[in-house]
């Protein structure tokens, strides 16, 4: 059975060799031309880990997944988060809970993701776990999360608006690629 909990400092350089390998493996699966990714750098995952969210599934001590949330100022040095950041005033949640829609905004959302699951793991109710886990620590601090997931990675579309209940939000281009903006509701 495996064990889901916080990342701790001392997984930084783990985490960071499988951040490298999960995108080598990425590319190497021809994720479409032009993708390009970057590998959180261990300071960055030592980052996450300290002050925003990164949570790691373990069977037999071994981390076999992960999956990262963070607040805005971290992701938007990189260009698609600004670009997310701009389109933010124009997206609503429909939310009963706050009487209907209910704008979103930097103070009441954050980035949700990459997440990654050891191949041989995959279909045993990790995802699940992580996600719901995950939704319970960002709660207190923002009540949605939102992430991004290439047109073309049916895979990761069908796992986060299924298994993981988000919805899509909007669909938009970046970079010559075009992605769906999914929403979850953190609590």
């Amino acid at each position: 059975m495996f064990h889901i909990r916080l990342a701790r400092a001392e997984d930084a350089d783990t985490l960071a060799r499988l951040e490298r390998q999960y995108l080598k493996d990425e590319l190497a699966a021809g994720s479409g031309e032009g993708f390009q990714g970057q590998a959180f750098s261990r300071a960055e995952l030592g980052e996450l880990i300290q002050n925003h969210w990164l949570l790691v599934a373990e069977l037999a001590g071994e981390i076999v997944a992960y999956v990262i949330a963070g607040r805005w100022q971290f992701f938007e040095t990189w260009p698609i988060y600004r670009a997310l950041l701009q389109r933010l005033p124009r997206l609503t949640a429909d939310d009963p809970a706050l009487g209907g829609k209910h704008g979103l905004s930097r103070s009441n959302t954050c980035q949700y993701g990459p997440v990654w699951i050891k191949k041989e793991c995959r279909g045993q109710g990790i995802f699940e776990a992580l996600l719901a886990r995950l939704r319970q620590e960002v709660a207190p601090s923002f009540p949605y999360m939102l992430t991004f997931i290439a047109e073309d990675n049916q895979l990761s579309y069908a796992a986060h608006a299924g298994k993981g209940k988000m919805r899509v939000l909007d669909y938009f281009g970046f970079a010559g690629r075009d992605y769906y903006l999914l929403l979850s509701e953190s609590s």
